[in-house]
């Protein structure tokens, strides 16, 4: 077991032996992230997202011990809601929309949990979580403006695409459409910093 996710771990010994305390906090903690992590891949559906966010937290509470601190908590959870995303496009007899999002892209997760990270707060990972923010931050200044302004709004001040497209003055599809193209961006470009940092520290 990774010493990052220790911390998960624990959380999840602690709902294995039925603490009511901790119940609360999974759901209080997960629940939101999970909404937004759905209602980003569903559309925008506001009344989906909660129902599979929801589906999400009692299909993980059953599965709860299999999980085994290999991976962050919340990305073994994203697994059972794309799981569920599935599900209710197949219920509703549509297909899933492919769209590029940030987060799933291997290197820029890995960052995000590492950054995430509060179990282990020694000195080699502090400085590993600082690294990390400087190269996330250095890649969103590398950006075109517009695409750094409306990831940071995004994903740090967690604004809707309607509340993005008032700021850059445009109608929510163009704002949608712009979000797309600098999800890609910073994807390719965080991809290919992250790969020369750590070659350089080779």
């Amino acid at each position: 077991m990774s010493e990052l996710y220790q911390g998960d771990k624990a959380v999840v010994g602690r709902l294995l032996r039925g603490d009511e305390a901790a119940f609360d906090e999974f759901f209080d903690t997960y629940f939101s992230r999970l909404y937004r992590f759905a209602v980003a891949r569903l559309d925008n559906d506001p009344g989906a997202a909660e129902e599979v966010s929801q589906a999400t937290l009692c299909k993980a509470i059953a599965k709860l011990a299999t999980y085994r601190g290999e991976a962050a908590l919340f990305t073994w959870l994203c697994t059972f809601c794309r799981h569920e995303i599935s599900a209710h496009y197949g219920r509703h007899g549509r297909t899933a929309r492919e769209t590029p999002l940030l987060e799933d892209s291997p290197a820029v997760r890995a960052a995000l949990e590492s950054l995430g990270a509060a179990s282990v707060d020694g000195p080699h990972e502090r400085l590993r979580r600082r690294e990390l923010a400087g190269l996330v931050r250095m890649t969103l200044d590398c950006l075109p403006a517009r695409y750094g302004d409306a990831l940071e709004w995004k994903y740090i001040e967690e604004l809707s695409v309607d509340e993005i497209a008032v700021r850059l003055k445009v109608g929510p599809k163009a704002a949608e459409s712009l979000l797309t193209r600098a999800r890609q961006a910073f994807r390719d470009a965080f991809a290919a910093v992250h790969a020369d940092a750590e070659a350089w520290e080779q």
